[in-house]
C-alpha cells in the first residue's frame, strides 16, 4: 500500500484548504439563514445516556465515574436528536443546530467515524416547510462557493431546480418493477415472502435470513438510490412505517410515515421526519428496533426514559438532520469527506 502523507503535512493542507474554506464560509451562510428566519441556535451535549434507538447506527460507548466512584455508562450520540426535542418540549418554536456526532463501523468517502450534523425543528409546522427549506439551502450553499452545480463523481445537479418529489413506493416500481405496498398491510405490518419474491423476478439477491428490512434496503441501495438527484435534487417521500421509527404515519395512509431524504448526485443528504409524539407508540417502536439489533449485531442500547417523558409533552413538530459534510463536499467538489473536515480522526493503523 502506497505510503500516503497525514493531513496536517503543509502540501496535503494546501490541497485541503479552498474545501475548508468553503466549508466555513457555507457555514456562515447558514448561520444567517437560520437567524433570518428567527430560529435559535443551540448547543447540546454529546454524551447521554441513549445514542439513539434505531437497529443499525453503531455508537462509541464510555463511562462516567462520579466522586465516590460510581459508574454510569454513557455514549456519544449520534445525534442530537433527542436533545433538541427535549428543548421543544420546554418550550422552543424554531432551533437549529450544528452537532459533532459519533457513528461507529461507518469510514468511506461518504463516511466518517466523526462528522458534522446539521438538524434544525420548526414546531406548529408540516414537513412540507422542510423541503422548501432544503431546496433554499443547497441554493445557497452552491451560491456561496459560486459553484453553478453540486458534483460527485462525475453526477452532477442543478441546486437552482425546484426538487423532484417521489414516493418510496413510485421509486420501487420505476427503478425495480416492485409493488412495495403490496407487501404492507393496512397497519403497516410487513409481508417478507411477498417482497422477496417481488425482488427475485428483478433479479435482486434474497437470503434465506433476510428480514423484510434486510430486503427494504437492499432494494433501495442497489436500485433506488443510485437514481436519485440528478439533473435536479430529489426528495423520497413517504417511507414504510416500518423504516421511520421516529416519523407519524401519514393521515391518507398510514402504511406509509412522514418522511423523506434528500439527494443530490445520488448522494443522500438529509432526512426529515413529521415528528412522532406518542410516547407509548416511539416506545414501541424503538423495543422493537433494539430487538432486531440484538438479533443482527447481538448487542443493544438503552431507552432515554427522559426523552420517552418529555415526547409526551412536545408539540407537533417536525425535525430534519443534514449531514452538513456532505454538503460541503458536492458544493466544493471535494470527492472525499475527509478533504472537508479541519482535522480528520486517524486511519486505524493496518
Amino acid at each position: 500500500m502506497p505510503h500516503v502523507s497525514p493531513w496536517w503535512t503543509p502540501d496535503v493542507h494546501a490541497d485541503r484548504r479552498p474545501f475548508l474554506i468553503g466549508r466555513n464560509r457555507i457555514q456562515s451562510a447558514l448561520r444567517r439563514f437560520f437567524d433570518e428566519r428567527d430560529f435559535v441556535e443551540v448547543d447540546t451535549a454529546t454524551l447521554q445516556v441513549s445514542p439513539g434507538n434505531e437497529a443499525h447506527l453503531h455508537a462509541f460507548a464510555t463511562e462516567a465515574r462520579g466522586p465516590d466512584g460510581s459508574v454510569q455508562p454513557l455514549y456519544l450520540h449520534t445525534s442530537p436528536e433527542f436533545a433538541c426535542k427535549k428543548l421543544l418540549a420546554a418550550g422552543e418554536r424554531r432551533i437549529a443546530c450544528f452537532a459533532h456526532v459519533y457513528r461507529n463501523r461507518e469510514r468511506g468517502p461518504l463516511h466518517h467515524p466523526e462528522f458534522t450534523m446539521l438538524e434544525w425543528y420548526r414546531a406548529g409546522e408540516g414537513y412540507e416547510t422542510l423541503m422548501r427549506d432544503c431546496a433554499k439551502i443547497l441554493a445557497l450553499a452552491a451560491e456561496t462557493t459560486g459553484a453553478r452545480q453540486l458534483v460527485y463523481q462525475g453526477g452532477n445537479c442543478d441546486p437552482s431546480l425546484e426538487p423532484e418529489r417521489i414516493s418510496v413506493a413510485e421509486a420501487f416500481d420505476r427503478f425495480a418493477g416492485i409493488d412495495l405496498l403490496a407487501s404492507i398491510d393496512k397497519d403497516g405490518a410487513t409481508d417478507r415472502e411477498r417482497l422477496a419474491a417481488a425482488m427475485r423476478t428483478c433479479g435482486l439477491r434474497v437470503a434465506e435470513d433476510d428480514s423484510w428490512a434486510d430486503l427494504f434496503s437492499r432494494t433501495l441501495v442497489e436500485k433506488v438510490e443510485p437514481n436519485l438527484g440528478f439533473g435536479r435534487p430529489a426528495i423520497l417521500d413517504e417511507y414504510p412505517v416500518a423504516e421511520a421509527a421516529l416519523a407519524r404515519p401519514t393521515p391518507r395512509d398510514r402504511r406509509v410515515a412522514e418522511r423523506f431524504e434528500l439527494y443530490a448526485c445520488g448522494v443522500e443528504l438529509a432526512n426529515a421526519f413529521g415528528e412522532l409524539t406518542d410516547a407509548a407508540e416511539q416506545r414501541r417502536r424503538f423495543e422493537l428496533e433494539m430487538t432486531e439489533k440484538t438479533r443482527v449485531y447481538g448487542e443493544t442500547y438503552p431507552l432515554d426514559d427522559d426523552f420517552l417523558a418529555a415526547l409526551a409533552i412536545m408539540p407537533e413538530a417536525s425535525g430534519i438532520a443534514l449531514g452538513f459534510d456532505r454538503l460541503v463536499m458536492l458544493a466544493t467538489g471535494a470527492s472525499r469527506i475527509d478533504q472537508v473536515l479541519w482535522a480528520p480522526v486517524a486511519e486505524p493503523m493496518a
